[in-house]
């Protein structure tokens, strides 16, 4: 076998992994400019050194590298230190280091606490205990108003549950985007929870869109089965974005993350 023949599989396996580190990115960031910018930065570095492969599977080695370069560079989201993202950043400072981006990698990435330790280069109980501690602190910095846009009844509930859950008010249910648009101009969300494609054809991404139009930004969570389709890099996409099926903690973390960040893009078609 080649080197080339030995490579292929190890590169193919960084090109699956590399949408998922945009996204892991743009959620700690909150924009998708900046979160790419650390994506890409950490493939350039992770070509110019690839030593980290020999002791990680590609995903694990490209996202411990990521996890090096986003720690040297301190507060790297402290981009525009006014408006919202000013007020999100002065939050986040407050949490304690690391743990935010344990729950991500963990309740949205998937990542196990073995893996979680080997990305973030601490012990399987220290990764434990920092994902217990953002559940904790996020969990009690912030709460809100949610509207569900759903047209499948059993997962609008499913996510009605989780949200009342953590707090939140449920503004409303809709299975369609004219509905959607109505809740939230009768009474404004915080935080949308939207699926892509409902029940009357319409999108759930056109109705973000108009209402974000209507009332301002706020941040919005997209829930999709095909995930891969919206992280192409290929146009503007969704910093908060949760693949079918889901699991609770998926949807909890994304949630707190969203509501907590309180300044986020959404996808413009």
């Amino acid at each position: 076998m080649t080197d080339a023949d030995s490579a292929a599989p190890r590169t193919d396996a960084l090109g699956e992994a590399l949408p998922y580190l945009r996204r892991y990115a743009r959620a700690l960031t909150g924009r998708q400019a900046s979160g790419d910018r650390y994506a890409v930065a950490a493939l350039e570095a992770l070509l110019e050194d690839d030593s980290v492969l020999d002791r990680f599977p590609p995903q694990v080695g490209l996202f411990n590298v990521f996890h090096r370069l986003w720690s040297s560079a301190g507060t790297p989201v402290a981009e525009t230190p006014e408006g919202l993202e000013g007020r999100a950043q002065r939050h986040l400072a407050r949490l304690t280091p690391n743990s935010r981006e344990a729950l991500l990698l963990h309740a949205v990435e998937g990542f196990g606490f073995d893996q979680l330790a080997q990305i973030m280069d601490v012990s399987p109980d220290e990764a434990r205990h920092l994902v217990e501690i953002a559940r904790r602190e996020m969990g009690e910095a912030t709460s809100g108003k949610v509207l569900i846009v759903e047209d499948e009844a059993i997962i609008a509930m499913d996510l009605e549950s989780v949200v009342a859950d953590l707090g939140h008010k449920v503004t409303g249910v809709a299975r369609t985007r004219a509905r959607a648009v109505e809740l939230a101009t009768t009474e404004a969300p915080d935080l949308m929870l939207c699926d892509i494609q409902l029940a009357d054809e319409s999108s759930g991404i056109d109705a973000a869109n108009e209402i974000l139009d209507q009332l301002g930004e706020r941040p919005v969570i997209f829930i999709t089965a095909f995930p891969e389709r919206l992280l192409t890099g290929e146009r503007p996409e969704p910093a908060f974005l949760i693949a079918k099926p889901y699991t609770e903690e998926q949807v909890r973390s994304a949630v707190s993350q969203a509501m907590f960040f309180s300044s986020t893009e959404t996808l413009r078609a």
